[in-house]
């Protein structure tokens, strides 16, 4: 709240209190892995309109139209955040304050709820921050200057500490499922192929006991292939994400009422808890808040964003948001993607 973007002083200040320092550490950081001045100016102001996109308010017409509240500096803040993307204030009003349908027949603009409009702004500005986030990132690996076709090479793997905490929620659910992905692959190589490698060759020794764990890997992200999936924690959630009316409580039912994830031993259902649900992980039980798991899960592409931001003036902002090849068609001018799914995805490519 109450941020200001100083670029005639090349600072940031947040609520009245100067940054420079810190500033200018960022700046050297961004130099040393090689990003040219003109390019953290594009990086900073990408981060200033995600903070100021965060005070952009809205106020109800009616139950299903609403506009950018003309009070507390809410317009103020929207036209900074179109500015610094480069884009025009109408553009980026109507992007939040509307939702636009294709048909065979041509586009269909309708308007939405205040709760619609807040929910667009908040994926808009996650989607931006994400983007600039990942952009960083490649810039850094990079300057690595690692060769791309080593005859070998050392990895070091900094893994996540197993987490449980008195609430625990889509964060710490996604940690401890990698958790549990490095102890099954630890499994596998010290104690399965070890073992039969030993059988193999004939040596003498005592079987080493130990837990298989892939039983909660397949409670987490389900098995088997898409004509006879037995659907995991992960198929479901992403299924509940795809229903924009959906609740936390309608993603828990799903859960419970699953005969593959409600009868597995590694599932259980509290007691107490009616939105929570309980997974015995390697480690130890973590009952598990979904409060927040829909939301924090979803990841849409909203081709009005990635047409707006593809058009902007900044050729930064233009490069995070290029046409994607496979844009949806028909009635739908969104393409869903989930958190969870590209987290998988990664896990699998690590191991």
């Amino acid at each position: 709240k109450d941020f200001r973007y100083l670029s005639t002083s090349s600072c940031f200040e947040l609520e009245g209190c100067s940054n420079a320092e810190e500033y200018v550490k960022t700046r050297h950081a961004m130099e040393i892995v090689g990003i040219p001045v003109e390019t953290q100016e594009c990086v900073f102001k990408a981060i200033a309109a995600v903070l100021h996109l965060g005070n952009v308010t809205f106020e109800a017409v009616d139950d299903d139209e609403c506009k950018v509240s003309p009070a507390g500096g809410a317009e103020t803040s929207l036209s900074d955040a179109a500015r610094l993307l480069g884009v025009s204030v109408e553009g980026l009003r109507s992007i939040l304050t509307t939702r636009t349908r294709r048909t065979p027949d041509g586009k269909i603009v309708s308007s939405v709820s205040v709760q619609a409009a807040g929910n667009t702004r908040d994926a808009f500005a996650k989607t931006l921050y994400s983007r600039t986030f990942d952009w960083l990132v490649d810039c850094i690996n990079k300057s690595i200057g690692q060769d791309p076709n080593p005859s070998s090479v050392i990895g070091v793997l900094d893994i996540y500490g197993f987490e449980e905490f008195k609430r625990n929620d889509f964060e710490q659910f996604c940690i401890n499922f990698a958790n549990e992905k490095l102890q099954q692959h630890f499994n596998a190589h010290v104690f399965k192929m070890e073992q039969k490698e030993y059988e193999e060759e004939g040596i003498e020794w005592s079987y080493i006991e130990f837990i298989d764990n892939q039983d909660v890997l397949d409670v987490i992200e389900g098995f088997g292939s898409q004509r006879a999936r037995h659907a995991g924690v992960l198929d479901l959630l992403d299924e509940s994400c795809k229903f924009p009316r959906a609740t936390n409580s309608d993603f828990v039912q799903k859960l419970y009422s699953s005969d593959f994830v409600s009868k597995s031993s590694r599932f259980s259902r509290p007691k107490l808890a009616k939105d929570e649900f309980t997974i015995q992980h390697y480690a130890g039980n973590v009952q598990y808040d979904t409060l927040n798991f829909l939301e924090k899960n979803k990841d849409f592409i909203v081709l009005e964003h990635q047409e707006l931001l593809g058009d902007s003036t900044e050729a930064f902002v233009r490069g995070l948001y290029p046409a994607e090849p496979d844009a949806p068609s028909g009635v739908q001018s969104f393409k869903f993607s989930s958190v969870s799914s590209r987290f998988s995805k990664q896990l699998s490519e690590l191991m």
